[in-house]
């Protein structure tokens, strides 16, 4: 699904070049559960933007199902990350003004998919998230835990391939970031392809591979048993 070829990312920090990937080489197949870990500034959050679409390599080769993405306009770019490629971010991003139903159905207004057919995907995730009683409230009205699943419906709205979850546990507590997990996890089995960005060493370990980076390179790479 994913083949990263001498990807390479640096930034400005005033006078100082500062490395986020450097000659970084990866293949991630259709199914796979890969947990990425490392410590601040290894690369991990430019790894994701990368992947997920929204930076794109100073050098290098990012090829998505077969599309070779540097060579895409921005258009195209944004019609691929939209119709293949889900995000779950840490701190939600859920719009303060509308609805748990509203924030989950915004992608397929956005995307102008009908009414009817909108309400039918909504309605099956809301279904298997657990929050048909919370539709009618606005993310300042629930809990981390739920306003994380309205994150995780609104992501998986637009049927994507890719999921890149970013510290998806990070506001959590233990039993509601044990859920998100467990969520993503079901996801994971139904044949999505999840992208775990984590500090959690537990979390990390229950995904089928692990990936370590260090300034920007890969520095460990194993296959686990999930637990």
């Amino acid at each position: 699904m994913i083949r990263l070829r001498g990807l390479t990312r640096h930034f400005q920090a005033g006078e100082q070049r500062v490395v986020g990937l450097d000659a970084l080489q990866l293949d991630i197949h259709a199914g796979d559960y890969l947990a990425v870990m490392g410590p601040s500034g290894s690369g991990k959050s430019t790894l994701l933007n990368i992947l997920g679409l929204l930076d794109a390599p100073d050098a290098g080769e990012y090829w998505l199902d077969g599309v070779a993405t540097a060579a895409l306009s921005e258009a195209r770019r944004a019609e691929l990350r939209s119709r293949t490629i889900g995000f779950v971010f840490q701190s939600y991003h859920l719009i303060p003004r509308l609805t748990a139903l509203e924030n989950i159905e915004l992608p397929m207004l956005l995307a102008g998919i009908e009414p009817n057919l909108r309400r039918r995907r909504s309605g099956e995730l809301v279904e298997r998230l657990g929050l048909g009683d919370r539709l009618s409230h606005r993310p300042g009205e629930l809990s981390g835990g739920q306003r994380q699943r309205v994150a995780i419906a609104r992501a998986m709205v637009m049927q994507p391939a890719l999921l890149l979850a970013d510290e998806p546990t990070g506001n959590l507590d233990s039993r509601a970031g044990g859920e998100v997990i467990a969520l993503l996890e079901e996801l994971n089995d139904d044949g999505l392809t999840l992208v775990l960005v984590t500090h959690d060493a537990e979390h990390a370990a229950r995904a089928r591979r692990q990936l370590r980076l260090r300034d920007g390179r890969i520095v460990d790479e194993a296959l686990l048993e999930p637990a």
